[in-house]
């Protein structure tokens, strides 16, 4: 499964950058997640809730970061097992274009999944997936809109994602 899209974040690059290269700007921003923690420079590991239609999983998972393009862009590449729900890999490409007082932030993710999760369908998979990056997105924006830095925990740490229809 392949996304695309982009947003435009009312902040300049460096900004941005920094935002997107920060523990506790990522923690909120990222749906359902509990633990956030870097381990090593380019390498974090995460702890991360969530409810894909009839499947709840607690997910561990790492991620690595390549920024050998910063501040223009970066990659970075993951996989979560969420044991008897199954697991799931993939990665992300971010570009950030400079656009005056503003970064257009544009993103290719690749994903797949197996165990149960990957029994759901490809259809929930991808309406799962559109709808965790647009939460990440939405809530990113609004972080960087505001310009405060994110609060501590806002949620319960589950995310429930189901309806694979209005995706």
């Amino acid at each position: 499964m392949e996304l695309q899209d982009e947003i435009t974040i009312p902040a300049p690059r460096d900004e941005v950058y920094k935002a997107l290269n920060d523990i506790a700007v990522l923690k909120a921003c990222i749906p359902g997640c509990e633990e956030l923690e870097r381990e090593g420079e380019n390498d974090l590991v995460a702890k991360v809730t969530l409810k894909i239609g009839p499947v709840k999983a607690k997910f561990g998972g790492r991620v690595t970061l390549d920024s050998s393009k910063a501040p223009d862009a970066f990659s970075l590449s993951g996989e979560g097992d969420g044991g008897i729900a199954g697991f799931a890999k993939g990665g992300a490409d971010v570009e950030l274009i400079e656009d005056g007082e503003q970064t257009l932030l544009r993103y290719t993710a690749k994903a797949e999944t197996g165990g149960k999760l990957a029994q759901l369908g490809g259809r929930l998979i991808t309406s799962t997936a559109r709808k965790l990056s647009k939460m990440f997105f939405t809530k990113f924006e609004k972080i960087m809109s505001d310009g405060e830095s994110p609060p501590e925990e806002e949620d319960s740490g589950e995310t429930a994602l189901c309806d694979p229809v209005s995706g």
